[in-house]
């Protein structure tokens, strides 16, 4: 790991970019792709540096849906030849807005080339401006609760129930609630992770200068249609900026909101759906709910200076899930040799996807990191991980309190525990949105706790 040599002072700096897609850009999000009509809010990369003197530690989060590896390792290579600092000491992530430039292929919406080749120097602009913003700084850490606003979105399927699923087949254990209310409607699978975690930075005078918050939330979603949004991450950032009386500061405040371990948890409850009378308006009352709890968090923290900071990177091999030849010549009869363009459905979709995975290795590595600030961890987790891994990470870690963020570093779809793949439903359908063997979770947690060990 780099260090930075000087006193050993605490100092911070933050900055965001802003990485708005030009309109007619494919948004995607959305089994097939939707194209953006309108801007209702920017997008932006907020970045945030912490240094004590001698360790250097960088966090970014990105606006968008997904980023995958080589898209998160580029930028990080551009970090390291700006600023010198090593791959391990810069962490990434997704807020996970479904209404952002599609930067990644998914389902029927394909990557847009131009905005993925322009997202590296985006994220690292911002990262180097922080740099720039270093100034002497105080730390603080602490959590609340939103219950409010987190479901687990998979539902057991009652007894004696049959369901269809969107792939037109039965015999799951259980569904998602995109459709809820439904008669099948049975007991969610897992559990929430209601916490809202926050690490908040002051200058040494007192003035806010970022704040860092995390929840286990997978987004809100009503949108107008077509329309780029950053979605409640984007408010509560500007909200929590206007609570915190930060308003034009210069350098600016920037608040943060990444996302957590929420693969299988949303904010639709039983009652389905995320569309709403008026667009925004669940998004601005999931936004204002963690904004307040945020605020009531940082009223009672008391600020220090003389916090260290360590992080880890690691490694961890897992198997893939992939089809077998017979289920890849079915397939092929299925998509007929049809660009992606003419495909629609959930069949045609999953048919592709065979095609597309039987090209994939049969193993992986993917990138795992760890911070440390202080007392306080943070893990940083390359997919969309269920809410009981988070919290069972939280258990195990030998670095407490730990928050999660998902999404971070690369993208490798859904990753269920071991025990939710009885149960089917989407986020286990084999496809690219999830693809690693069942017991990855599993190997994953094992390799944080090494990682957070070393870094204790």
């Amino acid at each position: 790991m780099t260090t930075i040599s000087g006193a050993a002072e605490f100092r911070a700096g933050a900055a965001k970019s802003c990485i708005t897609p030009s309109l007619t850009t494919p948004i995607n999000g959305d089994l097939t792709p939707i194209v953006a009509k309108h801007v209702h809010d920017d997008l932006f990369v907020r970045a945030l540096v912490l240094d004590d003197g001698a360790t250097r530690l960088v966090y970014a989060l990105v606006d968008t849906c997904v980023l995958d590896r080589p898209v998160f390792d580029e930028a990080k290579k551009l970090v390291q030849q700006q600023t010198g600092l090593a791959s391990e000491q810069v962490m990434m992530s997704c807020a996970h807005t479904h209404s952002g430039g599609s930067a990644v292929s998914a389902h029927l919406s394909e990557a847009d080339p131009a905005y993925r080749a322009w997202l590296p120097g985006r994220i690292a602009d911002a990262i180097r401006c922080a740099v720039n913003n270093l100034a002497p700084a105080q730390v603080s850490w602490g959590s609340g609760s939103v219950p409010q606003h987190v479901y687990c979105r998979r539902l057991a399927i009652k007894p004696g129930m049959t369901y269809t699923n969107q792939l037109g087949a039965t015999g799951e254990r259980a569904k998602m609630n995109w459709d809820s209310p439904h008669p099948a409607d049975g007991e969610p699978t897992g559990p929430t992770d209601p916490e809202v975690f926050v690490l908040s930075i002051r200058h040494a005078d007192g003035r806010p200068l970022a704040l860092l918050a995390n929840y286990s939330l997978h987004y809100v979603g009503d949108v107008g249609p077509g329309h780029i949004s950053a979605d409640y991450f984007g408010v509560f950032a500007d909200r929590i900026q206007q609570l915190l009386g930060a308003d034009r500061q210069d350098p600016p405040f920037v608040g943060i909101l990444s996302n957590g371990t929420s693969g299988d948890i949303n904010n639709w409850g039983a009652k389905g759906g995320h569309a709403s009378p008026v667009p925004y308006t669940n998004i601005r009352r999931v936004a204002e709910d963690v904004a307040q709890e945020v605020l009531k968090v940082v009223q009672g923290l008391k600020y220090r200076r003389d916090v260290t900071l360590g992080a880890r990177l690691g490694e961890c091999v897992v198997t893939t899930r992939r089809p077998s030849a017979a289920e890849v010549e079915k397939a092929r009869d299925v998509v007929a040799g049809r660009p992606v363009s003419q495909l629609k459905t959930w069949q045609e979709d999953y048919a592709r996807e065979q095609i597309i995975l039987s090209e994939y290795p049969a193993e992986i590595s993917m990138p795992l990191q760890v911070f440390r600030i202080g007392e306080l961890g943070i893990a940083a987790w390359p997919g969309e991980i269920f809410a009981a891994s988070g919290l069972n990470l939280k258990q195990q870690t030998p670095v407490k309190p730990l928050f999660n963020i998902g999404l971070a570093n690369g993208w490798y779809g859904y990753i269920p525990p071991p025990e939710q793949f009885p149960w089917g439903a989407y986020e286990t359908w084999r496809m690219r949105t999830s693809f690693l063997e069942t017991n990855a979770a599993t190997k994953m947690t094992a390799k944080f706790v090494e990682l957070l060990k070393a870094v204790k």
